[in-house]
Order: structure tokens, then sequence, then C-alpha cells
């Protein structure tokens, strides 16, 4: 597999993305697990994220100390779905600046169209996590992906809780300079172009609007 490709195996992961599955699990539910998966998710997709010391003062002495160093982060969901993985994300970085991405799929030739774009100053400073729950053809990613780098953007992480084959490798193959972190590989796509077993349209089951 692409060495920027991560499945993240974490026991609590894959415990709260079946969680998700369910049918059941309403919507306040629903939007708890998704926010505590990101939050579980970002802890790994940021461990990169770059340092700088600076001197402090503690209770006992003075010394040097790790901060996040330069234009830190920026968080740019996918609407409207990533926006439920956003809070996660600033739980972790609350200086995060956040951009959004407006796409629609066609419910015919399931290809992405833009309606809104707009991202943070110095876009090419910072390291840009990109979120989306879900990763089915791969087309929104790509987009989403193509505007930032057109606007700048440089180093770019993908997070999504549940992948499908297809559209994890459509994605790498497009940008293969990106770190992809998926919490689960499901099995296909069906003739919908919908991720099997999947957990159904992850915008509906946040904002409660099945």
């Amino acid at each position: 597999m692409n060495d920027n490709i991560f499945i993240l195996d974490h026991p609590l992961i894959q415990h709260k993305i079946t969680m998700m599955r369910v049918r059941s699990t309403g919507t306040n539910e629903f939007r708890r697990l998704t926010d505590e998966v990101a939050i579980l998710m970002g802890y790994e997709a940021l461990r990169d994220l770059p340092l700088k010391n600076i001197d402090i003062e503690t209770p006992l002495q003075k010394c040097s100390a790790p901060v996040l160093a330069g234009k830190k982060l920026a968080i740019v969901p996918i609407l409207r779905a990533g926006l439920g993985m956003v809070n996660g994300l600033l739980s972790l970085v609350p200086s995060a600046k956040v951009g959004h991405i407006g796409l629609y799929r066609d419910h015919i030739t399931h290809e992405p169209h833009e309606y809104y774009c707009k991202l943070p100053d110095s876009i090419e400073e910072r390291t840009i996590v990109v979120l989306d729950p879900m990763l089915a053809t791969g087309g929104s990613a790509c987009t989403a992906i193509d505007f930032i780098k057109q606007q700048g953007g440089k180093h770019i992480k993908f997070m999504a809780i549940i992948a499908a084959p297809e559209g994890l490798k459509k994605l790498a193959d497009a940008h293969p300079d990106i770190q992809i972190y998926c919490g689960h590989l499901d099995e296909c796509l069906n003739d919908e172009c919908y991720i099997c077993p999947g957990l159904g349209d992850a915008g509906d089951r946040i904002f409660g609007t099945i």
C-alpha cells in the first residue's frame, strides 16, 4: 500500500465506527461519535506538526519548551458532512483556522460540482487537513484538493472515517503527495456509488435530515 495511506486500526476508533454504522443510532449519538472519532484520528494525523522551542518559566525554574511552529493548522471540511468532524480537530488545536469547500454530487453522473470555496490566509504556509467522513468515489476529495493546490496549498492531509477501495485508489493516484488517513477501509461501492457496508449518508445522519 502507498506509504502515504494510513488505515487507523486503534480499538477505540473501530468500536466507535461500529456504533456509527448501527441503523438505530440516533442523530445526537451519531454526532458525538463522529466528534470522538475525529479526535482520535486527528491525534494520529497531526503527530508530525512542526515544533519550535520557546523560553518559559515554570513554578520551579526557567526552561526551553516546544510549541507549535509557524502558521500552524488549517482545517478544511468538505460541506456539508465534513462539518461534523471540525470540532474534533479544533479540540486538539483550538488556534487552527477553518476554511470551507462546498461540493455536491450529481445523482446521475456522480460527478462533484463546486458551489463554494473559502480558504484561510497564508494557505501555502499551513498544514491543511481536509475532512470528509466518507471517501466513496474519490471525486469530491480529488476536486477539493485540486482547489486547495490551485490556491497555493502544499502540505495537505485528508481524513475520512470510512473509505471505499475505489475512492482511496483514485485519491492516492491523483494526489500521491498527500497523506490519507482512514478509520476503516470498507468492501466496495454499490451501483449507486454508496460505500458498503458503510453507514448510510453521513451528512443526513449528522444533521438529522434523513
